[in-house]
């Protein structure tokens, strides 16, 4: 028996567990995996960013037109929030020049084993390697490495991940549950996505380099971010963001030169000596990268002598793709529970007293601190809710 439990142990699942046990429940956390928050250290490895220190309206635009229902909850849990519940937990916090958020140690451990000592003292029990079942009647049904558990509960939240980095524990197979009990679902969709690309051999040598001071452009979208050239393809913050556009089939370009306009970029042409290669144009009077020429002739498949209409494409590239890469290579997925399927409160209308939080409900957003802010709000949301249910 348990007042509440929460199934999965990422940031909106502990975030709902913290709520519920700040209402005064007892809270059961089941993970299916050996340790809590995997996927949560994993993209703190390489620099945990928290939120985005901006305003509210600028924020929740980042979460698309389709998502004006996370609204309350992102205000009730917006940016200055997070940073408040971060230094809560004792991390000092820097914002970047471009706004994003970070603890000065940039790593996640720190933050997570605080977090799970407070609700250690919030009397919050975790269980891993508890892999969700379903239900047997109205009991919860887990199977771990010593058998069968079943778990009766007065109120659960499902907190559950999308379908990507299984290894991680977000993979997904609570669809299928949740499915067979009429819950309505979207599919899932690769969110924050690589893009797969066939190289050509003289490629290899830019295997690893960034993409820096560019544009990207597919369908409406725009990015100024950088991505980096990879053996598989192209991948990084600047690609990200255009994922919708990209899964919709929307072609891809780049401006090699976005800070120069077309006719200054033409003016210098027209001060180009006639004897003066492709290669040599760019890179002594563009200054551009040894990538960038090197992206240019791969998509270009120009040569010889630059001509005028090669000058055009340094500001709208072509960039020839096989689409993105595999799903569950994806940093984030779209899909998931469709808000048809939920009260305002998160709960599932088809199963009272069942509510869900995070990644497993169907919404995307780009990186930056956006992916975490929405977990946690989420999650306080769902958490709050759930214990509203109780009392």
């Amino acid at each position: 028996m348990a007042q509440a439990v929460v199934i999965g142990a990422g940031p909106a699942g502990l975030m709902a567990a913290e709520q519920l046990a700040n209402a005064g429940h007892s809270v059961l956390v089941a993970e299916a995996k050996p340790s809590v928050a995997r996927k949560f250290l994993m993209a703190g490895k390489s620099g945990l960013n928290l939120t985005k220190d901006e305003p509210f309206n600028t924020l929740i635009r980042a979460y698309g037109e389709d998502a004006d229902w996370l609204r309350p909850m992102i205000s009730a849990f917006d940016a200055e929030a997070v940073q408040h519940w971060a230094r809560g937990l004792g991390q000092t916090l820097f914002t970047g020049s471009t706004g994003r958020v970070f603890p000065d140690v940039m790593k996640a451990s720190p933050l997570l084993r605080a977090w799970l000592a407070r609700l250690d003292e919030a009397g919050v029990e975790v269980k891993t390697r508890w892999r969700w079942a379903g239900w047997e009647g109205d009991a919860l049904t887990f199977d771990a490495p010593d058998g069968q558990y079943s778990v009766s509960a007065n109120v659960t939240v499902l907190a559950l991940g999308g379908a990507s980095w299984a290894r991680l524990g977000s993979d997904g197979h609570w669809a299928q549950i949740l499915a067979g009990k009429d819950v309505a679902m979207a599919p899932f969709e690769p969110a924050n996505s690589a893009l797969c690309v066939d190289w050509s051999a003289h490629m290899q040598p830019h295997f690893g380099a960034a993409l820096k001071s560019v544009r990207w452009m597919a369908g409406d979208l725009e990015s100024r971010g950088e991505a980096a050239i990879s053996a598989t393809g192209l991948e990084g913050g600047g690609l990200y963001s255009l994922t919708p556009a990209l899964r919709s089939g929307r072609p891809l370009f780049v401006d090699l030169m976005p800070d120069l306009d077309q006719q200054a970029l033409l003016a210098r042409f027209a001060a180009k000596r006639s004897k003066t290669t492709l290669s040599q144009w760019m890179r002594k009077s563009l200054n551009l990268s040894p990538q960038k020429i090197a992206l240019f002739h791969e998509m270009a498949k120009g040569g010889g002598l630059l001509q005028t209409a090669e000058v055009y494409m340094l500001k709208r590239l072509p960039i020839l793709h096989a689409g993105l890469r595999p799903m569950d290579e994806a940093i984030s997925t779209a899909g998931g529970v469709k808000r048809k399927a939920l009260d305002d409160g998160l709960m599932l209308t088809v199963l009272p007293g069942v509510f869900c939080a995070g990644e497993m409900l169907d919404w995307e957003a780009p990186t930056g601190g956006y992916l975490l802010t929405a977990c946690l709000a989420t999650g306080r949301w769902a958490g709050q809710a759930a214990a509203d249910w109780l009392e």
